[in-house]
């Protein structure tokens, strides 16, 4: 941690968490910075590991830019970050936001610390969150995780209907690949880009940051078969600004809003500290299961193939594609709206 002139200090927090239901002792949280970097969600077994009323043993291994937690040697959290690599040790005085938590007390004891010969402790599969772009540490890529952008060419990546990289409206500089930001409208400048490859059952993770205002898109399952006027047809991560895109009132109780799965289904809204570069998430498991996650928190949950989701796709936009969704197989999509969005750290996994 480091200490600003009023006395706070920003940097990581392991947290003890004070709501049972929750269940996020262990978790990190960047104070005063970026709010929550790794919520238990992410490790819904470790959830249980606190045990109320009761001394727990809590323990953090920070070896160069990683940082891991225990919670009664339950391994909790995986993180990799360069935000801080050094700093203060301290204990948090929280808030009282009533009068029910005057009076009560956080006792500590045993505190320790190793600072030399120190070796990572051995921890079986855990979810990682990364924070090095476009790098991959010796778990992931255990996991069966790879880089599907290296971070420098085009490699990989093509133009929706089309056999090369757009020659225009795309850039990459600096490890960071953004659409230019042109009139707003669908696919009217560079276009949409796809991955060389079709994807089934994976796990796809990837950094993003959109300007003032920006609307663009994630999408999966996307059929090169529907010839459309406008973007390239697939399943959407929707990602927009909802605080100044007309777009967020649009579509059915805010299915077009951010981490949405576009005008079908709305996204759960989290409140934390905005973030520069944001993580999304998705998952497609081999019996049909989808999950968005939206820095570290699942937002929307949903079955292809179900009455429910052809319910939702005959409401849509999307009623007149015969099939929509529900290809075995189908690329990746970056979204070209014209308007200026950044992508970075793009990694995918196969599930079986």
């Amino acid at each position: 941690m480091q200490r600003e002139g009023d006395g706070r200090v920003n940097g990581y927090q392991m947290e003890v968490d004070h709501r049972p239901e929750r269940g996020w002792s262990g978790g990190i949280y960047d104070e005063a910075r970026r709010g929550w970097l790794y919520p238990v969600e992410l490790n819904p077994s470790a959830k249980a590991a606190y045990k109320w009323g009761e001394w727990n043993t809590y323990r953090i291994e920070c070896i160069g830019n990683t940082i891991r937690t225990w919670v009664n040697d339950v391994p909790v959290s995986y993180l990799v970050d360069n935000a801080s690599l050094k700093g203060l040790i301290g204990l948090q005085v929280h808030s009282v936001y009533n009068e029910e938590g005057l009076g009560k007390k956080t006792y500590w004891k045993n505190i320790r610390i190793q600072t030399e010969n120190l070796k990572p402790r051995p921890v079986a599969d855990i979810t990682v969150v990364n924070l090095i772009p476009n790098t991959l540490t010796d778990m992931e890529k255990q996991q069966g995780f790879s880089l599907l952008w290296d971070g420098a060419t085009t490699n990989g990546w093509r133009g929706a209907h089309k056999q090369t990289f757009p020659d225009k409206g795309w850039e990459i500089k600096d490890g960071v690949l953004s659409v230019l930001p042109s009139n707003g409208a669908e696919s009217t400048n560079g276009g949409d880009i796809i991955t060389n490859e079709k994807y089934g059952a994976f796990e796809l993770t990837f950094d993003f940051k959109f300007t003032e205002g920006a609307n663009s898109g994630v999408k999966y399952f996307v059929d090169e078969k529907y010839l459309s006027t406008g973007s390239a047809i697939g399943l959407e991560y929707q990602i927009l600004d909802d605080v100044r895109h007309p777009d967020a009132k649009e579509g059915v109780v805010g299915n077009r809003t951010l981490g949405s799965l576009y005008d079908l289904i709305p996204s759960l809204k989290i409140q934390d500290i905005p973030r520069v570069w944001n993580e999304g998430r998705i998952r497609v498991y081999p019996d049909g299961r989808i999950e968005h996650w939206l820095n570290g928190r699942k937002i929307v949950e949903y079955q292809r193939g179900t009455p429910i989701f052809y319910a939702l796709v005959a409401r849509s936009k999307y009623k007149d594609w015969e099939g929509f969704g529900m290809a075995a197989k189908g690329h990746i999509l970056l979204q070209d709206h014209g308007n200026a969005v950044s992508f970075r750290s793009i990694k995918i996994r196969e599930l079986k």
